[in-house]
């Protein structure tokens, strides 16, 4: 009876990570307009698909969470070699996120101060899974979210890691855990 549900879990965990894999996050057209773009700091590419969509008008304003503290827009405008001025107008800076979750709360705090409907959420392909989850929970279903892949070539290593993370962040807000 014991190998029965080992194998029945074993099973549900295998097309669970399959299922994961399908849903990793695919880049999303430029013309695909939202209210706003939020880029999670932490892996390459990401804030550089940020400024392109917002240099293609893909969205009225951009926030860049979880940057830190000691960052000033200008040192990012000169890095990722955009104007200030889009900086000055149309970008801003969360400072307090350190994780995926305050990511989530933090954007979900500055999406409602401006009273945004959709949202284009910037991260990693194996991360947007779980950053949409986080995201979607800490904005309640209030606002659209379109993912937007930034493609990686992540090792099997992390994509078990991210899965596991997933589900554990799943079953914690199934059971109520975790929530705000």
């Amino acid at each position: 009876m014991i190998w029965r549900v080992l194998a029945v879990l074993a099973l549900a965990w295998a097309l669970g990570f399959a299922l994961f894999m399908l849903s990793l996050g695919k880049p999303l057209e430029a013309y695909v307009k939202t209210d706003a773009i939020v880029v999670p700091t932490g892996g390459p590419g990401r804030i550089d698909r940020g400024i392109a969509l917002m240099q293609a008008h893909a969205a009225k304003r951009m926030l860049i969470t979880g940057t830190d503290p000691t960052v000033r827009p200008i040192e990012l405008a000169v890095e990722y070699r955009a104007p200030p001025r889009l900086f000055r107008c149309c970008i801003d800076l969360g400072h307090e996120a350190v994780d995926t979750r305050s990511n989530a709360d933090e954007t979900a705090a500055w999406v409602r101060r401006r009273g945004y409907k959709s949202v284009r959420l910037v991260t990693a392909d194996w991360h947007l899974p779980r950053a949409k989850l986080e995201l979607g929970n800490a904005l309640g279903g209030e606002v659209e979210i379109r993912g937007d892949g930034v493609r990686t070539n992540a090792r099997f290593a992390m994509l078990l890691r991210e899965y596991h993370k997933y589900l554990l962040r799943r079953v914690a807000l199934l059971f109520g855990l975790g929530n705000g």
